[in-house]
């Protein structure tokens, strides 16, 4: 079995080699020379009104690459008529946000340059306009790809609950490694959390009926009333929620890895980051270095950018991101 599994992360990795290769720096420099002009003006102008947007196209991106690839599957609608559930509505994505921008953009380039800038792309492009305005690091990615032709609900995402050891299985499956994972782990920097997600930390981890010991007890307190004392709510992304870096909470920076190594991960993957010997050193180095996380990740941004897309003549440009072109 472990022969096995080697030899599938060895092909996922010379796939992704071989496919980033037909990817190109200014790919739509003649066929649209404003796309990326246009992507980063839309984006400027959402995170000047709304700066978690960052955190939304962070989650967006990573979620439709973990999947099948980055392909804009998670942008199709499901369709009522046909029984059909997409991506979109799995239950790892119900707090998915942050399409309503990638429709802003789309619309735009169509209007445009028809039927040539791909859903896939315009996530990709979108994500690292809004890192960077974020104040995290500047970098260039390779275009090209092309939009798949599959959506359905039958996906395999992280949980948080997971151990450090059973996440970097997953990882690894897509072809990213070990510093991938504690870097790209590194987004939650401006993210959220909601209380399903932490609550047993707070009031009940793991049946004891106390907190998790390895949470500042503080922030237990704090968390255990925010959680408690909200008022009913009718739908997940109405839940009260909370920040995963307490400090930045807007900024793409190391302070997510400070946190965590003072026992202030909000998620219990965040925490076992900084105590698991398989990332406890990587955690380290960040949490001391801000530029190397910088450095990491930027590279690992890119390389999630290329996990199994489609170029060529494979997939399509989609009109409308939400559909295919040609549903039947």
């Amino acid at each position: 079995m472990k022969i096995v599994a080697l030899l599938l992360v060895f092909l996922c990795y010379f796939f992704q080699i071989f496919v980033s290769a037909q990817l190109k720096i200014g790919f739509y420099n003649s066929s649209c020379p404003n796309a990326e002009f246009i992507v980063k003006s839309i984006v400027q102008k959402r995170f000047k009104n709304n700066p978690s947007i960052t955190g939304a196209l962070l989650r967006l991106h990573f979620h439709d690459c973990g999947v099948s690839g980055c392909d804009a599957s998670i942008l199709i609608d499901s369709d009522s008529s046909k029984n059909q559930i997409s991506e979109k509505d799995s239950a790892p994505n119900l707090t998915v946000r942050g399409y309503e921008l990638i429709d802003e953009i789309k619309e735009k380039l169509e209007s445009i340059c028809p039927l040539i800038v791909s859903c896939s792309d315009i996530v990709t492009l979108a994500t690292r306009d809004a890192v960077a305005l974020a104040g995290g690091p500047t970098y260039t990615i390779p275009t090209g790809r092309r939009d798949g032709l599959v959506s359905n609900s039958s996906v395999d995402l992280p949980d948080p609950t997971e151990s450090v050891s059973e996440i970097l299985r997953f990882f690894r499956t897509i072809g990213l490694n070990k510093f991938d994972m504690v870097t790209l782990l590194g987004a939650h920097t401006v993210g959220v959390a909601h209380c399903l997600f932490f609550q047993s930390r707070v009031s009940d981890f793991r049946g004891t009926g106390r907190p998790d010991p390895t949470m500042d007890p503080k922030l237990v307190k704090k968390l255990f009333r925010l959680c408690t004392t909200s008022k009913p709510v009718t739908t997940l992304n109405d839940a009260p929620k909370t920040f995963l870096d307490q400090n930045t909470s807007f900024i793409v920076d190391n302070q997510y890895y400070n946190q965590i190594s003072k026992k202030k991960g909000i998620l219990k993957i965040d925490q076992e980051l900084a105590l698991d010997k398989l990332s406890a050193p990587i955690v380290a180095r960040f949490a001391n270095n801000g530029n190397a996380f910088r450095k990491s990740f930027a590279k690992s941004m890119i390389k999630m950018g290329n996990i199994n897309v489609l170029v060529g003549n494979d997939g399509e440009i989609r009109k409308n991101c939400r559909a295919f072109n040609n549903p039947n």
